[in-house]
């Protein structure tokens, strides 16, 4: 059965990509996707990655996701190597059923301790309490639990464009479940052209494997579109779990939306 706010969600967000703004207007004013984007890319698709946003910016995140749900964030590049964020949101706000909104809101700090050189990548630690999807009351946890404190590398070469390599190590305070392991992720992303970039995660799921764990210990595979619209807005199609690891029938397609200033 097709999801019914997942379809408009998807059909606007490629609307907005490919009807509503020329490759003039995409070319031009860079985001954070494709050769001719301006800025680094924060995340690689649910996991941080070691890119920063400039000093003295302001980055305003919107995220849409299955169940209704919206997740709305706000970070500030106090300096170049260190963003502070808070962001909030929950879910059934669209439809009748009543609102879940989220136990308390999500803090996010990073600061880059290593920057990239020919022989090494950059270096990101950082701590971020959000998580993804809904928060489900009853396990006092996300579907997708936070990465809490972490460590990431990146490492960018000329290829055909841009590609990027990612591994980082996190530790999420979201163990009311008993699994307190120390997860580890991969990514890869790649340009598309002047403002395309396609990025894949896999997201190891150590820490959500065992006792009342949602994960089935396949891990998490993601894969992401983003599309640089000028601006710096940036907007990314995502299709997640494709392992089916969560508690989902179906891979979960979401949209996010960056505007950084």
């Amino acid at each position: 059965m097709i999801n019914v706010e997942h379809s408009i969600s998807v059909r606007m967000a490629l609307g907005i990509l490919f009807l509503c703004a020329p490759e003039s207007l995409l070319v031009a004013q860079g985001g954070s996707a494709g050769t001719g984007g301006k800025l680094e890319p924060r995340f690689v698709v649910d996991m941080p990655s070691a890119g920063m946003q400039p000093a003295g910016s302001l980055a305003m995140d919107a995220g849409f996701y299955g169940e209704g749900g919206a997740l709305l964030g706000v970070s500030v590049g106090v300096f170049d190597r260190l963003a502070v964020g808070i962001s909030y949101g929950g879910s059934h706000l669209i439809g009748s059923e009543d609102p879940v909104m989220n136990e308390v809101p999500g803090f996010s700090v990073k600061v880059r301790v290593l920057e990239e050189a020919m022989g090494f990548p950059a270096l990101a630690l950082g701590f971020d309490s959000q998580g993804k999807e809904e928060y489900i009351r009853s396990l006092s946890r996300y579907r997708v639990k936070s990465p809490g404190f972490y460590a990431v590398m990146s490492k960018n070469y000329l290829m055909l464009g841009y590609f990027s390599l990612h591994a980082g190590a996190n530790y999420s305070l979201e163990n009311a479940d008993g699994d307190r392991d120390v997860n580890f992720y991969l990514g890869a992303e790649k340009t598309l052209g002047s403002f395309l970039s396609l990025a894949a995660e896999f997201n190891s799921g150590l820490n959500d494997n065992d006792h009342d764990a949602i994960g089935k210990g396949r891990g998490y595979l993601n894969l992401s579109l983003n599309a640089a619209l000028g601006g710096g807005l940036t907007l990314g199609i995502s299709f997640k779990d494709l392992f089916k690891n969560g508690d989902q029938p179906n891979a979960d397609r979401t949209v996010r939306l960056e505007y950084i200033r």
